[in-house]
């Protein structure tokens, strides 16, 4: 067990490692071969953000344990509303920027009801993932118009943008090319010792998705999000998030539909896809709420980080 646990530990910083370095160099690449600074943030930086979870749902799908995958994509979206935001909200209130309430969030509560009434036959397949990928399709295209249309301040891909270090063409691709091995190894890592762990524990893998691998997938957004609100940029924070469950739910959760489709358990579906969505609810709640003033509070952080800590010693009990 401790071997599992250490090459688990491995595979989540060489994970995060390349990730890094991936995005950094595939957004450098496209810049150096005249692709535009907007179509990289929409494309580049905003997928790219989401690659370890992407590749963690690929590696498990091919290794034939979907279910790994789908815990992932949906203990990410948990653990990004109730640990990451819930501790953002206790350092420092978050607010919710004009942007993240017209646009960002509306787009999150959709994709949200989506996901859970494709899975309400309790089976994810290749149909279900394509209608995701239309989804992602569209907001990808709705994101494109606008920028067209306005200038758009303060846009926290310009921000992430303004982040990525500037490469010659050479070390782009150089950086391009070790992230993506890095990547590729680390997540095939991952899932190994994520697999073994959940046999030698006799769980469901989704079980140890939804767990151990959301947090170490969401540990980038911890930490981003947490040095955002200590600086006083709640919003950025709150955006940042919001933007990631998007991805989460029609990027992640589509991969192991188009691999190869799962069947999903009552659990899965009520417990799990549930208190996603009743997180996200919540969410809309703090964030249009009659008499709310668009801000997450440190006593309603406390109650996103408290929800989060009992949906997990439910599994944890359950699992027995």
């Amino acid at each position: 067990m401790w071997l599992e646990l250490t090459l688990l530990i491995v595979g989540f910083v060489a994970l995060i490692w390349s990730a890094d370095k991936f995005l950094a160099g595939a957004a450098a690449t496209a810049a150096n071969f005249g692709v535009s600074k907007m179509l990289i943030g929409l494309t580049v930086v905003s997928i790219g953000t989401s690659a370890p979870e992407i590749v963690v749902a690929v590696m498990a799908a091919l290794e034939g344990n979907p279910l790994l995958a789908i815990g992932n994509a949906i203990g990410s979206n948990i653990a990004n509303i109730g640990l990451v935001l819930g501790i953002a909200a206790i350092i420092t209130p978050l607010s919710f920027s004009q942007t993240v309430r017209k646009r960002e969030l509306p787009w999150l509560l959709g994709a949200t009801f989506l996901a859970v009434a494709l899975m309400f036959d309790k089976y994810l397949g290749f149909t279900d993932s394509l209608i995701l990928l239309l989804g992602l399709s569209y907001i990808l295209w709705r994101l494109f118009k606008s920028q067209q249309d306005v200038e758009v301040e303060d846009d926290p891909i310009e921000d992430e943008l303004a982040e990525l270090p500037e490469l010659t063409r050479g070390r782009g691709l150089l950086w391009l090319l070790i992230g993506l091995a890095v990547l590729l190894g680390a997540a095939q890592l991952l899932v190994y010792a994520a697999t073994t762990i959940a046999l030698k524990l006799g769980v469901s893998s989704m079980i140890i998705g939804l767990t151990i691998v959301a947090i170490g997938t969401s540990l980038p957004e911890l930490a981003a999000t947490a040095g955002s609100a200590m600086k006083g940029y709640s919003d950025i924070a709150i955006g940042n998030i919001v933007g990631s469950n998007i991805l989460n739910i029609l990027a992640v959760l589509a991969v192991p539909g188009l691999i190869a489709g799962s069947s999903l358990d009552f659990a899965a579906l009520w417990r799990d896809a549930g208190m996603m969505l009743a997180l996200t609810l919540m969410l809309a709640f703090f964030a249009y709420g009659i008499n709310s003033r668009a801000v997450i509070t440190r006593f309603e952080g406390s109650v996103l980080l408290m929800a989060w800590v009992g949906y997990n010693l439910l599994l944890v009990f359950q699992a027995r």
